[in-house]
């Protein structure tokens, strides 16, 4: 019986024993499995790379997740900005998203949102993270108008940016007006009526494009050596266009028409159109029975396209042609139908405008966004230009001024000259707002835009191609 007792003690004592060492290899194998699996879900996270180093080698993820927390402050330190930070800066506008004017539209949104990723990127405005309100007006300036009276109103915004589009700019403005909101815009070519003290313009045109744009194209066209002598004018009711041919409605200072005149040209042709337009064929048929020697199209967006298409329909070939703001990708579409079209340009890629400041990132920043966003046509040229440089001038204030106040923007644009993409601007009070006018001249030549005049600002080897067939 005491022997009994004894092994049953025994075997008690074994078994404790037993399950004491299994509880203690327990304990400390069971913490390494929670280390482990976060530390290479951080490294998958935030470092690709350190995820294969994990994988192959179990010892790795500690050292793999603190490799990856080293190249984070790394990057930062880099970029010398560190990540912006509190209540976002809210920053409203629209754009002409759908309508006539989208195929321009499109390239302002991918402006728009590949600076807003820069500025986040370098630290923000005033430390804070910036956010775009972006809205679709349709194309339509009522329509504008009622958005930024919402995004003023209702969404609260800190600053505006203008629209696409003069009738939309020009509507937009009012609200802008009414409010005492700063007003940048890039593409507002109604110069006599903005009057506003807050509108900043940044389609850099002087305040008298309607004189100036034609005059810089017959200089152009002179400078050939071989000028047309008959022009036909094909013109858009769309009020900016309609502005830089006829000049402003109640005044004799006129426009396109009146300075090619003036300068001797014989005006062979002088025909309008709607805004909105399906049949060119009637208009195909009034330029080939005046058969000019040169067209200028004052018109935009898609419109050169329709009129060149129509103008092949009946086997119409024009000897010079000029458009006025076409969607430039579409038209270097057509192919050899599009060979030395011209119009006017604020900015190529091409020196000496790659030398102004910022420009190669805006080049670097735009191909991108224009690739991922599908366009056929990545290139910058004015309309990505203009619209890049409305958002340097109105990030530059705010950073300059520490400030978010209208009054203390508006004060400090009116005094200072920044440097941007397309040259230095400077709004004088006095003029209102506008400065000189900087186009040049730009033509397809060889299947790409360049500008061709004035010669300084040419493309190397690139000269005014007159006529084109």
């Amino acid at each position: 019986m005491r022997k009994q007792t004894k092994k049953t003690v025994l075997q008690f004592v074994m078994l404790l024993a037993v399950i004491l060492l299994l509880a203690a290899c327990g304990a400390a194998s069971q913490p390494a499995a929670p280390v482990q699996e976060p530390a290479v879900q951080e490294a998958a996270t935030e470092a690709p790379a350190a995820e294969a180093a994990a994988t192959e080698e179990a010892a790795a993820p500690a050292e793999a997740t603190e490799e990856a927390a080293v190249e984070e402050p790394a990057a930062e330190e880099a970029s010398g900005a560190s990540a912006p930070s509190g209540e976002p800066i809210r920053i409203g506008g629209s754009l002409a998203l759908t309508g006539p004017f989208a195929a321009t539209g499109i390239v302002h949104k991918i402006v728009g949102e590949e600076f807003v990723k820069k500025i986040n990127e370098e630290g923000g405005l005033l430390g804070r993270p910036v956010e775009w309100v972006l809205f679709d007006d349709e194309s339509v300036p009522d329509k504008a108008a009622a958005l930024y009276e919402r995004l003023i109103t209702e969404e609260e915004v800190d600053l505006l940016i203008g629209p696409y589009g003069t009738g939309n700019i020009t509507a937009a403005m009012n609200v802008a007006e009414r409010y005492g909101y700063v007003f940048p815009h890039h593409t507002g070519s109604l110069t006599y009526a903005y009057t506003y003290d807050k509108h900043f313009p940044m389609w850099y045109t002087g305040l008298h494009p309607n004189v100036t744009t034609s005059n810089l194209l017959f200089d152009a066209l002179e400078a050939s050596g071989n000028p047309p002598k008959t022009i036909g004018f094909v013109v858009n009711q769309f009020p900016g266009s309609k502005f830089m041919a006829l000049g402003q409605e109640g005044t004799d200072e006129g426009g396109a028409i009146k300075v090619a005149e003036e300068r001797g040209y014989e005006v062979v042709l002088n025909v309008d159109f709607p805004l909105t337009i399906n049949d060119w064929g009637p208009i195909a048929a009034q330029v080939r029975e005046a058969d000019p020697d040169f067209i200028f199209l004052s018109g935009l967006g898609l419109n050169a396209n329709s009129l060149i298409e129509a103008m092949q329909a009946i086997d119409y070939q024009p000897r010079g042609f000029f458009v006025l703001w076409p969607a430039a990708g579409p038209l270097l579409a057509l192919g050899e139908a599009s060979e030395g079209v011209m119009s006017v340009t604020l900015f190529e890629e091409h020196e000496p405008f790659l030398s102004n400041p910022g420009a190669d990132e805006m080049v670097e920043r735009f191909h991108a966004g224009a690739e991922a966003a599908g366009l056929d046509y990545t290139a910058v040229e004015t309309q990505a230009s203009a619209s890049w440089t409305t958002w340097q001038v109105l990030t530059t204030a705010v950073k300059e001024t520490n400030s978010l106040d209208h009054e203390v923007l508006a004060d400090w644009l009116h005094s200072n000259t920044i440097q941007t993409v397309i040259g230095p601007v400077s709004f004088d009070a006095n003029n209102q707002n506008y400065g000189p006018d900087l186009q040049k001249i730009k033509q397809v030549q060889n299947g790409e835009w360049m500008v061709v005049y004035p010669a300084e600002f040419a493309k190397e080897g690139a000269k005014v191609e007159y006529p084109i067939n």
